[in-house]
């Protein structure tokens, strides 16, 4: 007969090739969000991540659901598209050069493609900064998106926020975040249970202030639902166990607008949405960093089954 903890070890082998090869996968998307503006060459990657060329393409592509070269591309251009929403000042040459486009021509024709419509002729589309990509139409070899405009009110954004959000700025320290990664909104909770599973572990999760944290490395305004980038964290302090699935990242210190909601889980949208809108019109910019959320609570517990949030964007 054939011994059972022969499957098992194997089993135990592969789990262990897997979780080594999601830690190298994760240093390579926080190498490429880092250097944009470099050559991102698949031969570049690969050494960032210890792999062949080739198993560099076929990790990252069952990883990530696209391969290196359509996620750098598309990467470049929703950094583009974010900038050009939040970062007014900045010219088409200064994106080119930030984001690694040869020349002006190249980031139009580019963005153009993905986009549907040019840069100038996106702006035209987000009036006031308030307007919104409602539903895009993506494929591969070919990007067609259509922008149902529509204009947010903005006296009714600053409402909502007097309604139902307590807004500080305030400076925020380092924060190192015990993290695991998400790609698209599909895989929210098992990324929220494993970092559940592994709080319980490390025994975190029954501190006073526990809380999980949402990091977003993509913003649903210019990137599809299912592409969107989240790192799902635990608040660490000194030392963490971490290793294969489980990172660890830092959030800087900065300054930061910070809102306290009180919201069922359908408002986040909205209460995001808000937000970026009171950041513009009481003057903030949007500095780098990503935008992130602290939880406090589990909303089945909560009586009207609501989520206790802050909302932080840093700012300058």
């Amino acid at each position: 007969s054939i011994n059972p903890n022969t499957y098992l070890c194997q089993y135990q082998r592969n789990a262990m090739v897997a979780a080594h090869s999601l830690e190298r996968i994760n240093l390579i998307l926080r190498y490429i969000d880092d250097n944009l503006d470099e050559d991102l060459s698949l031969e570049r990657i690969a050494g960032v991540g210890c792999y062949s060329t080739f198993h560099m393409h076929r990790l990252f592509k069952d990883v990530a659901g696209e391969t290196l070269n359509n996620y750098i591309g598309r990467k470049r251009i929703e950094k583009v598209a974010f900038c050009l929403m939040f970062r007014r000042e900045l010219t088409i040459t200064e994106l080119s050069l930030q984001y690694g486009f040869s020349s002006n021509s190249t980031l139009t024709r580019a963005f153009t493609k993905f986009y549907g419509v040019s840069p100038t002729k996106f702006t035209v589309l987000l009036p006031g900064e308030y307007s919104k990509i409602c539903k895009t139409d993506r494929k591969i070899g070919q990007a067609s998106t259509i922008f149902e405009e529509y204009i947010c009110n903005i006296n009714h954004s600053l409402n909502y926020m007097k309604m139902n959000a307590k807004i500080e700025i305030k400076d925020l320290p380092q924060m190192d975040v015990a993290y695991t990664t998400c790609i698209g909104v599909d895989g929210l909770d098992n990324a929220f249970e494993k970092m559940l599973q592994w709080a319980r572990r490390a025994k975190l999760i029954q501190l006073p202030d526990f809380k999980l944290v949402r990091i977003f490395h993509d913003s649903f305004r210019v990137t599809a639902p299912e592409k969107v980038r989240m790192s799902i964290g635990v608040p660490v302090s000194g030392t963490a166990d971490v290793g294969g699935e489980i990172g660890l990242t830092s959030i800087e210190h900065g300054k930061h607008i910070v809102a306290r909601f009180l919201i069922e889980p359908i408002d986040f949208g909205k209460s995001w949405e808000s937000l970026f809108v009171w950041m513009n019109e009481n003057g903030y910019k949007k500095a780098p960093g990503d935008p992130f959320e602290l939880l406090y609570n589990n909303y089945n517990d909560h009586p009207e089954k609501k989520c206790e949030v802050d909302m932080c964007i840093p700012v300058k």
